[in-house]
């Protein structure tokens, strides 16, 4: 995206002249977040401005989106519980975000080496979020994931009859996708382990309307042209620089695509949609873990 070389440019030589203006580093890492560039290469910037990033609750949680992103999420766990945060316009709802991320991939990998009651307690812990988050748990929020998890680490245990117990929970809630432009929107990885869980309750039929169903909303909806409400709240980016909103809901489509395809036992062809969404955008978090999904699920629960 050349139109940013130029804002790129004097943003570097504004920091460069005063490096002690916190606000700068953030627009900086802003663009380059936006630029795609490397998190090595981000991080490494934050890092050596540690005082200025302690200043700022955003960039502090860049911090810990970069190393949920490099895959070191005890490091990003540590860090979410060191420090108390405080709302702040544009970032509802992401704190909790790297919180749930970072736990919740801990939890995979304990199911997946057999440490089943460490990713119990690892699921148990973030059904309530911490008050130093700065933020409460919403009303109606969606944990299909966790419960679908919990259930897997309990069938793993032999405990049948709690497994199907969590099954059941992770098949409730709104299974109709949306374009997601608002935070609170129902999530698609959230419809994801709905199917999932009729998988585990061996409804196939069921789960396959669902898989098929975000699939369908993907097709329907690709071409959509995204203009937002500025009198609304709750945007889910801070949006500090335009950023093009048609081409961020093709994304979001290709997303659900690739989810709906890892569900139908279509792993190649959703490996192929995620991939081309990190080529996009290399911080879409969605289609990173569900990337690394494919594995997970392979390993668990035998689709290949």
């Amino acid at each position: 995206m050349k139109k940013y070389d130029e804002s790129i440019s004097l943003l570097e030589k504004a920091f460069e002249l005063d490096n002690t203006d916190a606000r700068v580093l953030m627009e900086l890492d802003q663009l380059y977040k936006i630029q795609n560039y490397k998190y090595e290469q981000r991080l490494h910037l934050l890092e050596k401005h540690l005082d200025l990033m302690e200043q700022r609750d955003d960039l502090y949680l860049e911090r810990i989106t970069l190393y949920n992103q490099l895959g070191n999420y005890e490091k990003a766990a540590t860090l979410i519980a060191a420090r108390k945060f405080h709302p702040w316009e544009g970032g509802e709802g992401k704190v909790v975000y790297q919180f749930l991320l970072c736990h919740i991939e801990l939890a995979k990998a304990a199911i997946a080496d057999g440490h089943n009651e460490k990713a119990l307690e690892l699921l148990t812990n973030v059904e309530a979020y911490p008050i130093n988050l700065g933020e409460g748990k919403l009303y109606g929020t969606q944990e299909n994931d966790i419960h679908y998890l919990q259930g897997c680490a309990h069938e793993a245990m032999g405990l049948k009859e709690k497994a199907e117990e969590k099954f059941i929970q992770a098949t409730k809630g709104i299974s109709e996708p949306v374009q997601a432009i608002f935070y609170n929107d129902p999530q698609p990885d959230k419809i994801f382990y709905q199917g999932l869980a009729w998988l585990k309750l061996e409804d196939g039929k069921k789960a396959k309307e669902i898989f098929e169903k975000l699939i369908r909303f993907a097709t329907q909806h690709i071409n959509d042209k995204i203009e937002i409400d500025y009198f609304a709240v709750s945007l889910p980016d801070l949006l500090v620089f335009d950023q093009d909103l048609t081409l961020k809901n093709k994304v979001h489509c290709d997303y659900l695509t690739g989810l709906g395809l890892l569900g139908l036992h279509k792993p190649a062809e959703a490996k192929t949609h995620f991939k081309n969404i990190l080529a996009i955008n290399n911080n879409h978090q969605g289609a990173e873990v569900h990337l690394k999904m494919i594995e997970f699920l392979s390993r668990v629960n035998k689709i290949n």
